[in-house]
């Protein structure tokens, strides 16, 4: 406070400098928090699971593993000190291929895609923030890369939380021309999107960061449009093209979209196949998704009249932040399912304390140890969690054609 009284009042109420100045000082220490809560040595990695939940993600019987057990045939970790035997998602694979091996075409164990059955890509959005539109897209991606599908998670957010969670820090371990947007710009330093791509922690997952530079396609995309500029054309099929590359390489993609309607979240709805609306369940969030859903259909309408895809396999709406005992909110969620019916997912996401304490340390439900948190909060939120994600993993599994 001292140092600011000694500057020159014109500089102290320079708003440009007071912002510059605050954005450094903010990312100084959030620089210096990652590295207490990361230090350089450190890797972000996956809890174990117990025997219940890898049977559960191998959609099989628990008993069925103690039964493998007894053959000694089957690749499965040896028990801890306490009797009880835990899984990496490695080892859940190793066990998953086993498995499927065995099968010998009877039943498949590894989910992926095959066929004529497409790429699918989920766009997941909302207009307004504090809707959880990041934590559903990072769990979401985490379960089904756990369940054996080969995923893609796209942060197209410029604040970057979704790459933060990833545990890349965008002021840190994001440069230039290294998020989607190095994929999707319109003059000769555009990059192959198989450039961009990183490998995470997590055997299946795959991600491309985001960072502030998304914004350049937001600027950049009306100078294209202006000019006619030959790589300007069609704005909103980008993103589409760009996966097309390397669409066999995945099973699914998830687009963490930014909470605003504009070029980049365009792109992300036409090269969707599928779109999750995340909706917090009160009055005023719901008012702005009705303005959010208006806007969004007359953009889509132009969108559509200039050749742009504006088809779905499935739309849908997920209920967040959920607190059963609210009565305003369960009216809510009532009001909602009577107007949008089954498009509103049978499972509310609820909120928890489990959900937000894990964040705090860019943490998610499948990472964070459970001996953390209260038994019973850890245990309802991600069956909570589990509920929501295996729903969507449904829509998607019809989509296909799959029983």
């Amino acid at each position: 406070m001292q140092v600011q009284e000694q500057r020159p009042q014109a500089e102290a109420n320079d708003l440009r400098l007071l912002i510059e100045r605050d954005a450094e000082e903010l990312a100084t220490k959030l620089q210096a928090h990652q590295l207490r809560i990361f230090p350089p040595t450190a890797q972000k990695q996956l809890r174990r699971f117990s025997s219940a939940e890898a049977a559960k993600f191998l959609g099989i019987h628990e008993g069925y593993i103690r039964q493998l057990a007894t053959t000694g045939k089957a690749p499965l970790p040896e028990p801890g000190p306490n009797g009880r035997r835990t899984f990496s998602l490695e080892e859940m694979n190793a066990l998953r291929k086993f498995l499927d091996e065995g099968a010998k075409g009877n039943r498949s164990y590894i989910p992926h895609r095959s066929g004529d059955e497409k790429l699918q890509i989920i766009s997941v959005m909302n207009f307004k923030g504090g809707s959880a539109k990041t934590t559903t897209a990072t769990h979401l991606a985490q379960y089904l890369a756990l369940k054996g599908h080969r995923v893609l998670a796209i942060d197209l957010d410029p604040q970057a939380s979704m790459s933060a969670m990833f545990g890349h820090q965008p002021e840190l371990d994001v440069g230039e021309n290294e998020t989607l947007y190095g994929a999707i710009r319109y003059d000769e330093h555009r990059r192959d999107i198989a450039e961009i791509v990183r490998a995470s922690y997590l055997p299946g997952l795959h991600i491309i960061p985001g960072q502030l530079e998304l914004m350049e396609f937001e600027h950049e995309t009306p100078k294209a449009l202006a000019t006619r500029s030959r790589n300007g054309g069609l704005f909103f099929s980008r993103i589409g093209e760009a996966l097309e590359t390397i669409a066999d390489e995945y099973d699914m993609v998830v687009i963490d979209c930014p909470p605003q309607l504009g070029f980049l979240t365009l792109s992300a709805l036409c090269s969707a196949t599928s779109v999750l609306i995340t909706v917090h369940p009160q009055m005023m969030d719901v008012m702005s998704m009705s303005q959010f859903l208006r806007m969004t259909g007359d953009l889509l309408k132009v969108v559509s009249d200039a050749g742009g895809k504006t088809s779905y396999d499935w739309m849908a709406y997920l209920i967040t932040r959920f607190e059963p005992s609210d009565g305003p909110q369960n009216q809510m969620v009532g009001f909602m399912r009577s107007i949008f019916g089954r498009r509103v997912l049978n499972t509310p996401m609820l909120k928890s304390t489990a959900i937000s304490d894990a964040g705090l340390t860019k943490q998610t439900l499948y990472e964070v140890d459970r001996s953390q948190f209260n038994k019973g909060t850890y245990d309802r939120a991600l069956e909570s969690l589990n509920a929501v994600n295996s729903e969507i993993e449904d829509l998607v599994h019809k989509a296909w054609g799959r029983a």
